[in-house]
């Protein structure tokens, strides 16, 4: 007689999808290598800076990587990734507080491949 197993990559649920319709939730999907953020490989600067703030401390990120992006978007994914206030200035982003560690794993995973710490 046949092997009773399923093939190795028959999906063991199908049968129940099959019964039930499309009222069971999908697994994750699944993200192409050309769905992920390309690499930018220019270099990026994050640093703290006090002077002309009244005190307060700031972390700036500046560099030839953000030339051509939006800024604005990046602030707003930065802002909600970090939980904190961040703006553009130009042609740098924001953010308040120290937070130079935090925002430098953050571009890593937006594709930024060259993040330099500064002072």
């Amino acid at each position: 007689m046949g092997d009773p197993r399923p093939p190795a990559r028959a999906n063991p649920f199908e049968a129940l999808r099959q019964k039930l319709g499309d009222s069971l939730p999908r697994g994750p999907e699944v993200v192409s290598p050309a769905a992920r953020p390309k690499t930018i490989e220019a270099r990026v600067t994050v640093r703290q800076e006090r002077s002309g703030r009244g005190g307060k401390t700031v972390t700036i990120a500046e560099g030839p990587a953000f030339a051509g992006r939006d800024l604005t978007k990046l602030a707003q994914g930065a802002a909600r990734a970090l939980g904190l206030g961040a703006r553009v200035e130009g042609q740098t982003l924001v953010l308040q507080g120290d937070q130079r560690e935090r925002l430098a794993a953050w571009l890593a995973t937006q594709g930024f491949a060259r993040v330099e710490r500064g002072n």
